[in-house]
């Protein structure tokens, strides 16, 4: 890991000078963050970055280009959002963001960024919108792979990790672990499902990506029983949107926006009080 840290970091200074943007924020996101990676799954690293001030003071600002994509190479996926969209995607409490900034790896972090970005969004979470999220993530994959007499492993996790997202939720109102397995024992109790579960992801961390299985009855069932559940209307309705706040974004932009992003110097002593 250790290894492949360096490697990022070196591929996260190459964007910084090519595109002249600074990169304020970079983790892991995916299977490798949700806890039931392959022995042979990409590195999806996924970053925050933000340009000089100039760049933003045009009249044509908003047909720039906002995000930075690489070619997939050597199981790196590196890809990344300008500061600005990432604050315009807060506000719609969009869960790729979300997820990104509760990441448990984190590979380059700038400062107090991160806690002032999270300050923010724990102002404009929607519990309702990651579940909407979560429930046309569910019933997409369970839909499109879940239905043959062969399913792919890694299929299973892409409907059980979204549905056990929306029973968090419906539960407490919070952002749900990343951890599959945090979420998991946070939601289930020991017995049969769980059991399935377990070992299910056990040979799943065992498994390439393309390793198919049988589909298992137990995880089966509770799919089949919690999506019809839990997409009724009358589920969905019952959880809260977020309120509206007073404007929190455009501070938080301007703190972080300076002119000379490879030098670091504006985020020093940088402590939002937001």
């Amino acid at each position: 890991m250790k290894a492949m840290k360096n490697r990022v970091l070196e591929e996260l200074a190459l964007i910084e000078k090519e595109h002249n943007v600074r990169v304020l924020y970079a983790c892991e996101s995916g299977s490798r963050a949700w806890g039931f990676a392959s022995p042979d799954s990409d590195y999806d690293v996924r970053f925050l970055y933000v340009r000089p001030a100039d760049w933003y003071l045009t009249i044509n600002v908003e047909h720039k280009r906002d995000v930075i994509e690489k070619p997939i190479t050597d199981e790196l996926d590196v890809s990344g959002w300008d500061l600005r969209k990432a604050l315009k995607l807060m506000k719609k409490s969009n869960p790729s963001l979300v997820e990104w900034l509760n990441s448990d790896y984190v590979y380059k972090e700038v400062s107090s960024f991160r806690s002032s970005m999270t300050r923010v969004l724990d102002k404009y979470y929607s519990p309702r919108a990651g579940f909407y999220h979560y429930l046309h993530m569910a019933n997409g994959n369970f839909r499109d792979y879940l239905k043959g007499d062969r399913v792919r492993l890694k299929k299973y996790f892409y409907v059980l990790r979204p549905v056990l997202c929306m029973k968090w939720i419906e539960t407490y109102y919070t952002i749900p672990p990343l951890d599959f397995e945090t979420l998991a024992r946070g939601l289930l109790s020991e017995g049969g499902l769980m059991a399935s579960i377990e070992a299910l992801l056990k040979k799943k961390r065992a498994s390439l990506e393309a390793d198919y299985s049988t589909p298992i009855a137990p995880i089966n069932e509770f799919l089949v029983k919690e999506l019809e559940r839990l997409g009724s209307s009358e589920k969905s309705l019952m959880i809260p949107a977020h309120k509206e706040q007073e404007d929190r974004l455009n501070p938080l932009f301007k703190a972080w926006v300076h002119d000379r992003p490879e030098t670091g110097e504006a985020a020093k002593g940088k402590q939002l009080c937001l």
